[in-house]
C-alpha cells in the first residue's frame, strides 16, 4: 500500500518506451476481443491452450511482464509530507522501484556473495589500540539482523519456509479465483468444476497451469522476503543488489522483443503481401529494397546510427531533463533500428505466400467479378497470411532479445546507465577476470534471461503448432 501511495501522490512521467508499451498491449486487447467473435481465428488459439508447456510457458510470460508493466509506470517520487505543497524529486522512479525499495536502498560498499555477511574485498580496518589489520568487513544490510555469532542457515530456512508459507495462502486464493471463474462460465458448482480440473476432463490443462502458477507465487515470495534479509544474488562493484538489477532488466528484455515487433511488422505486412500479389515493377522495387538493406552489416548500421544519436544528444542536453529520458530515448532508437533490420526475413515469407494465393481460385473469382485489389488484399490474402505473421512474431522474439544481450556486450546496446542482462553480462566479464572470481553477477543475468528465452521458445512452439495449416492437417 505505501508503494501504491508514493506513486498515486507523485508526478506521473509518461516515457516513449511506456506509451508504446501499453499502445502495443492495447492493439493486443483489440486483437483479442476481435478474435472472440471470430471462429476461424479462435480455433487456433483454443489448440494454444490445450498445449501444456504451451500455457505452462505463457504463466511464466505473464509473470515477466507484470513486472515489465510495473517498472513501465513512471513518476517523479513527491518531496515531504502529503499536507505540504507539492514539490518533485528530479529523479524518475517507477512503481517497481516503489515496491522493491528495499533492494534498491540496501547498497553496499563493494562485492559481496550471495547470502554473504560480510564483504567479499577485504578492507584495512583500524583497531582499537591504533594498529591496521586488513580482514573482510560485515556487510551493512546482508544478515545485519542476525548476531555476530548466530549462525544464517537457520534464519535462511526459517525465513524460506515461511515465505512457501505465504505462496501456498497466495496460490490458494488465486486457484480458487481461476475455479470459481471456470465454474461460472460452465454454468456447474464450483465442486462440480474442481472436479473436473482434477480428473481431467478439461481440454485447458489446469493442473499444470496452476502447479507453474504456484512455483511463480514461491519464487516470488522467496525474493521478496529473503531478499529484504540478504542480498539473494550478492552485489556489484558499487553495492547494488545483483538481485534487483536482474529484474530490472525484465523490462528492457521485453521492450526490445515487443517494439521491435511493433516498428517491423508493419513494414513486412505491408510490403510483402504488395509484392507478391502484384507482382511485376512492384516486386521489383521491394525485393531490390530488401535485398539492399540485407547487404548492409546489422552490427555497423546499429554502431553508426547509436553514434550519431549520442552526438545529438552531446549537443542538445537541454532537451533531455533526465538520464532516464536519454536512456529512454536510445532504447527507443535501438529498437526502430533492429525493426529496419529484421523485417526483411518476414517480408520474403509473406511475398511467397501471397504469390501463391493470387492465384487460388477464390482470389481469381473475386478479380472476374470487379472486387477491388484493397478488398481483395484486406479480406482473403491477409487473414491467409495471418498464420506466418503469429508464428514469425513469437519465435523472432526470443532472438530479439538475445540480440540486446550481444548489442550491449559490445558497447552499442542501450544505455549504459540502463539496467539491462546485457549491461549485467558487459560488466561481467571483467568480474571473471579477477582472482577470487566474482561470477554471481553473470550467473543472475544468464538465469532470468534462460528463463525467458526458454519460456518464449516453448510458446513459440505451441503457436507453430497451431497456426501453421500443414502442422493441423497432419493432425
Amino acid at each position: 500500500m505505501t508503494a501504491l501511495r508514493e506513486w498515486w501522490l507523485g508526478d506521473a512521467v509518461v516515457l516513449w518506451t511506456d506509451a508504446l508499451l501499453f499502445l502495443l498491449l492495447g492493439v493486443v486487447g483489440a486483437f483479442a476481443l476481435y478474435a472472440r467473435r471470430h471462429e476461424h481465428l479462435r480455433a487456433p488459439w483454443r489448440q494454444v491452450a490445450r498445449s501444456p508447456l504451451g500455457m505452462a510457458s505463457a504463466v511464466v510470460l505473464a509473470a515477466y511482464l507484470m513486472i515489465a508493466l510495473l517498472d513501465s509506470l513512471h513518476f517523479h517520487p513527491r518531496l515531504g509530507d502529503a499536507a505540504a505543497p507539492a514539490k518533485y524529486s528530479p529523479a524518475i522512479a517507477s512503481l517497481f522501484d516503489a515496491f522493491a525499495a528495499p533492494l534498491r536502498r540496501q547498497t553496499e560498499q563493494t562485492y559481496s556473495a550471495p547470502f554473504a555477511r560480510r564483504s567479499f574485498i577485504r578492507e584495512t580496518i583500524e583497531l582499537a589500540d591504533g594498529s591496521q589489520r586488513r580482514e573482510y568487513p560485515p556487510l551493512e544490510y546482508g544478515g545485519a539482523h542476525l548476531a555476530e555469532s548466530e549462525p544464517r542457515m537457520p534464519d535462511i530456512a526459517r525465513t524460506a519456509s515461511r515465505a512457501l508459507i505465504e505462496a501456498a495462502a497466495l496460490w490458494l486464493v488465486l486457484a480458487s479465483l481461476v475455479m470459481a471463474g471456470r465454474s461460472w462460465q460452465a454454468r456447474v458448482p464450483f465442486l462440480t468444476a474442481l472436479r473436473r480440473m482434477s480428473a481431467k476432463q478439461s481440454e485447458v490443462p489446469w493442473r499444470l497451469i496452476l502447479a507453474t502458477g504456484f512455483v511463480v507465487c514461491a519464487l516470488v515470495l522467496l525474493g521478496a522476503r529473503l531478499g529484504v534479509k540478504y542480498h539473494v544474488f550478492g552485489t556489484d562493484k558499487v553495492g547494488q543488489d545483483v538481485f534487483y538489477l536482474a529484474l530490472k532488466s525484465m523490462r528492457t528484455g521485453l521492450l526490445i522483443g515487443t517494439l521491435t515487433t511493433l516498428v517491423m511488422l508493419p513494414f513486412a505486412l505491408a510490403l510483402g503481401v504488395m509484392a507478391g500479389y502484384f507482382r511485376g515493377i512492384v516486386d521489383d522495387m521491394i525485393q531490390y529494397l530488401y535485398t539492399t538493406l540485407n547487404s548492409i552489416p546489422g552490427v555497423l548500421l546499429i554502431a553508426a546510427s547509436v553514434l550519431m544519436l549520442q552526438v545529438y544528444m552531446a549537443n542538445h542536453a537541454e532537451e533531455f531533463r533526465s538520464v532516464e529520458e536519454r536512456s529512454d530515448l536510445r532504447l527507443l532508437f535501438l529498437c526502430i533500428i533492429l525493426g529496419v533490420m529484421s523485417w526483411t526475413g518476414l517480408c520474403r515469407l509473406l511475398r511467397g505466400e501471397a504469390l501463391k494465393l493470387r492465384e487460388a481460385d477464390y482470389v481469381q473469382a473475386a478479380r472476374a467479378i470487379g472486387t477491388s485489389h484493397a478488398a481483395i488484399l484486406t479480406r482473403h490474402i491477409l487473414p491467409n497470411v495471418m498464420h506466418i505473421v503469429m508464428i514469425a512474431v513469437v519465435l523472432d522474439f526470443s532472438a530479439l532479445v538475445l540480440a540486446e544481450a550481444v548489442l550491449s556486450y559490445i558497447s552499442i546496446g542501450v544505455d549504459p546507465s540502463m539496467q539491462s542482462w546485457g549491461n549485467m553480462i558487459n560488466s561481467a566479464r571483467l568480474e571473471l577476470a579477477r582472482e577470487p572470481v566474482v561470477w554471481w553477477s553473470l550467473a543472475a543475468a544468464f538465469l532470468f534471461m534462460f528463463a525467458l528465452v526458454l519460456a518464449a521458445n516453448l510458446f513459440g512452439d505451441a503457436v507453430r503448432d497451431a497456426f501453421d495449416p500443414r502442422v493441423r492437417r497432419s493432425r
